[in-house]
């Protein structure tokens, strides 16, 4: 077994603004399947309505937005905010006919916006990368009205997502990773509720509620082999970074386990389906 010290879901926005951002791009229809139904979950929960003015935090290439500005319709307006110029590149192209949505290529931990505060802030995943999260928030808060409402899907603990436990347990048959701090800004950063509970609550937000979302993802998206999904997570996950550092052998024989574990998982005709968990929080400024 060959020895590495990255945790391969210690993830920072600046990451996202190079080269995570250029891999979720150039698997851009991929990862937007995989997590398209969680997508769904958070924007009917969040019940944007006509003429609200919103917010999508972490907008990567723009069809959350994009289904945002269809709830407010052009009497409302919807922002999308993402750290990856790659990304906010490709959501400009995507909303070039939809006057009603604008992106901006910005850390939202620091930025002010000239047209504050909003009504509503939605984050599918795009919440949970930030070095100062209790910082972040409370900047976050700045930008939404009183009484404005945020909506955010975050993953719950490891533990809880055999998605990723078990494509963790084929890394670790070959790789040594190290145990990750469960706070480290990373997919998993939020999974402990209390400390979520906690950051909202120094931001000046109140009445938290947070309701669980479970399913299956395709992973590679909708209709992936087992090959293709054992490609798609070596060439656009942080496992596949990790295991590259071990040499070509290790890479080979990961992959190798990869596609064996998908084919036990595969619907014909669905893809690799491994169950998931997700929670969906909403909360006042």
């Amino acid at each position: 077994m060959t020895a590495t010290t990255t945790d391969p879901n210690a993830l920072k926005g600046e990451d996202w603004a190079g080269e995570m951002g250029v891999k979720w791009l150039t698997h851009i229809d991929r990862f937007e399947g995989m997590i398209a139904p969680i997508g769904d979950a958070l924007l009917a929960r969040a019940a944007i309505a006509p003429g609200e003015r919103v917010i999508d935090l972490g907008c990567g290439g723009g069809l959350t937005s994009l289904a945002a500005a269809r709830a407010t319709g052009p009497q409302g307006a919807v922002l999308g905010l993402d750290i990856s110029p790659d990304l906010i590149d490709e959501a400009r192209r995507r909303a070039a006919d939809h006057p009603n949505v604008s992106f901006i290529c910005a850390d939202a931990a620091t930025v002010t916006l000239d047209d504050a505060p909003y009504d509503r802030l939605i984050s599918r995943f795009g919440s949970m990368f930030f070095a100062e999260p209790y910082a972040a928030f409370t900047n976050l808060h700045g930008l939404i009205r009183p009484g404005g409402r945020i909506d955010l899907a975050i993953w719950a603990a490891p533990r809880d997502n055999p998605w990723m436990m078990e494509l963790m347990g084929v890394a670790r048959s070959h790789i040594d990773i190290p145990s990750p701090d469960p706070r480290a800004p990373g997919p998993f950063a939020f999974a402990d509720l209390d400390y979520v509970r906690d950051i909202l609550a120094h931001a000046g937000f109140s009445a938290p509620e947070i309701v669980a979302y479970q399913g299956e993802q395709a992973i590679g998206g909708p209709g992936a082999t087992p090959d293709e999904a054992a490609d798609f997570a070596l060439a656009s996950m942080a496992i596949g970074r990790a295991l590259a550092q071990a040499g070509d052998d290790v890479l080979a024989r990961a992959r190798a386990d990869l596609v064996r574990l998908f084919g036990q998982r595969h619907v014909p005709g669905q893809g690799a389906m491994m169950a998931n968990k997700v929670w969906l929080l909403s909360a006042t400024a």
